[in-house]
């Protein structure tokens, strides 16, 4: 059973900067694809970046390509969000996810394993 905690949310003004970090625990973490997704209220959750258990293949909604950037760490067991140039349409609850794979899968419904989120808001 792997666990996962994300942390470095908070408040930050339009055009700001923001590092999210997701720490895995009880499970080979290098083997594992890495996602993340956020849920705004009232919407869907939605697909935000993911990448491989390698680190060499990454995926990016549309909506976040070239202001996003997804990493990892296996010797931390820990992937990042690098959230640069934010907007006050990102706000959302940002959740990060992991699915034992060598695919790289952008669907929520192909994670087995989530975080409890953490709350990103911009706003002046």
């Amino acid at each position: 059973q792997v666990q996962l905690r994300e942390s470095g949310g908070g408040l930050v003004q339009p055009g700001g900067s923001l590092r999210l970090s997701c720490a895995a625990s009880g499970g080979t973490f290098s083997r594992y694809a890495m996602g993340w997704f956020r849920q705004a209220p009232g919407k869907e959750r939605e697909f935000v970046a993911a990448i491989r258990w390698t680190g060499g293949s990454l995926s990016y909604a549309d909506s976040v390509k070239g202001r996003f950037t997804i990493s990892r760490d296996n010797t931390k067991n820990t992937v990042y969000l690098q959230m640069n140039s934010l907007k006050p349409e990102d706000t959302a609850v940002y959740y990060c996810a992991a699915k034992y794979a060598l695919i790289l899968p952008t669907d929520a419904g192909n994670y087995d394993y989530w975080g409890q989120g953490t709350q990103v808001t911009v706003s002046s």
